[in-house]
């Protein structure tokens, strides 16, 4: 049965980081998007700088976040706490449902019994 729980908090780790990998992409794609507006609406060469340094920093946010959030999915992992990605199945405190970073609090582990 221990087998099947960790294939199970695997799987769910691996959909967190596919769904976290997903926003981190949607994100830059739209730092880039915005970035092109702000180009297209600058009227001096140091808007344009301006633009694409805001784009930079949204960038980097993005594969910051992405990055904080499968360290989150791989230690909620190894704890067992069944929070992965807002998929609880109790009633852990997390910030939401993209972000998985519940605090473990009141939560159960997929068998109903604490660890």
């Amino acid at each position: 049965m221990q087998s099947g729980r960790n294939a199970a908090e695997s799987a769910k780790e691996s959909a967190a980081n596919v769904g976290a990998a997903a926003r981190a992409g949607m994100d830059k794609t739209k730092a880039t998007a915005q970035e092109k507006v702000d180009k297209m609406r600058a009227h001096d060469p140091v808007e344009k700088d301006m633009a694409e340094a805001r784009k930079e920093e949204r960038i980097t946010e993005a594969e910051i976040n992405k990055q904080q959030a499968r360290a989150a999915h791989a230690a909620e992992r190894q704890a067992g706490t069944g929070t992965l990605a807002g998929l609880a199945t109790g009633t852990g405190t997390g910030v939401g449902p993209t972000t998985g970073t519940g605090t473990g609090a009141g939560t159960r582990t997929l068998g109903g019994t604490q660890p």
